[in-house]
């Protein structure tokens, strides 16, 4: 009886340079875990591991150190081409960091512009009595009735009022304590 044939990983073949550098990227302290993971991966497919030692070993599955393995020998050729123009060992980091780094991903358009937020945190900013608001303070319902009532967005809701202005606030001491500080 024949037994089926094993199904062989692609080889990934490493410089000495190329496998400095994902060790340096595997063992830096500040490096990102995914970078530190994906490094790991090739490091151990140049060692002759194939897709499902890696996956068991590193508790990933299987699709992802394919996946990753497929993106390092689509970018081999470039990543040659860098070693011989003579790239520094940095350079070279950098290089191979931006192979293992996510490829951007399609997302929903942004609804609001930069420019359109910070028109917003500006109404939010100014007094309301200057936009003939019979109110002392401004409330996230007030601020997008103002911004809808001045043309700078259609259609805005309380919450995404109050997301900006969030996003926007510092840690400061409150009013109480600064008080308390000039009194002295």
């Amino acid at each position: 009886m024949i037994s089926p044939p094993v199904p062989v990983s692609p080889q990934v073949t490493l410089t000495a340079r190329q496998r400095a550098c994902l060790e340096q990227i595997a063992r830096r302290q500040p490096s990102p875990q995914r970078l530190v993971r994906r490094a790991k991966i090739l490091l151990a497919m140049e060692a002759g591991a194939n897709h499902g030692q890696i996956a068991r070993q590193m508790h990933l599955n299987r699709g992802t150190v394919r996946a990753w393995c497929q993106r390092w020998l689509a970018f081999s050729p470039k990543l040659e081409q860098a070693a011989m123009a003579g790239l520094s060992d940095k350079a070279l980091t950098t290089t191979i960091e931006e192979v293992l780094t996510d490829k951007l991903r399609l997302g929903a358009p942004a609804t609001f512009t930069a420019e359109q937020i910070v028109q917003i945190v500006a109404v939010a900013c100014e007094p309301p009595e200057a936009s003939g608001r019979p109110i002392s303070h401004w409330t996230p319902r007030e601020v997008a009735e103002e911004v809808r009532q001045r043309g700078i967005v259609d259609a805005l809701s309380t919450r995404s009022v109050g997301r900006f202005l969030q996003s926007g606030r510092c840690e400061a001491a409150s009013g109480r304590i600064l008080a308390q500080r000039a009194a002295r």
